[in-house]
């Protein structure tokens, strides 16, 4: 009797606990993901795409979430030769950057609560990158569309803290200008839709 009653407590409490939190799933295909990574002569850009995420949301705010990147899916975007571009994407796959072949996916968890005032709010998350797993914070803004959120976010990344140091001035000296800058920005257009029961 005493284990039912254990066990009915626990149902209530993770009932009331969850009460008025929604789940929302990622949009894949109207989810937008950026890369912008620059250098002492010029810069790269591209694009990535989000393998699936999902969220609770509960009165205005983000309870939690857990995003998963496919990191094979990486692609550059400014090159207009196709064997440049094909040499470059394959640089950035080796393991001279992402290892994606050991490494082929990266993940971001959200950490606590997200509470939105005004569209907007800090976001605290882990990222992990080449199985390095660091905290991360930005701000996002968002877009309530009823059936579905938007959110819009700029994420800088020290990519050197995850391992990748490929011509990054910190590690090695004398390059002039093959230098890669350390941090590279994630420009994120996140689009999230109610859960279908």
């Amino acid at each position: 009797m005493r284990k039912i009653f254990l066990i009915l407590i626990v149902l209530f409490t993770a009932m009331v606990t969850g009460f008025g939190q929604t789940r929302y799933t990622a949009d894949l295909s109207a989810t937008k993901l950026r890369w912008k990574a620059t250098k002492v002569i010029g810069e790269h850009t591209g694009s990535i795409e989000l393998k699936e995420g999902w969220l609770e949301w509960k009165k205005n705010s983000i309870i939690s979430g857990s995003f998963v990147i496919n990191m094979s899916s990486l692609r550059d975007e400014d090159l207009k030769d196709d064997k440049m571009r094909s040499t470059l994407e394959g640089h950035l796959n080796s393991d001279d950057f992402f290892g994606v072949e050991k490494y082929p996916e990266s993940t971001l968890d959200i950490t606590s609560p997200v509470i939105f005032k005004n569209g907007k709010a800090t976001v605290k998350a882990d990222l992990t990158i080449k199985g390095i797993r660091l905290p991360v914070e930005f701000t996002a803004a968002l877009k309530d569309d009823g059936s579905e959120l938007i959110f819009t976010a700029l994420v800088t990344v020290d990519r050197t803290k995850y391992g990748v140091r490929y011509g990054s001035g910190q590690f090695f000296s004398n390059l002039g200008d093959k230098a890669i800058n350390d941090e590279f920005t994630l420009d994120v257009n996140l689009v999230v839709k109610k859960q279908s029961l």
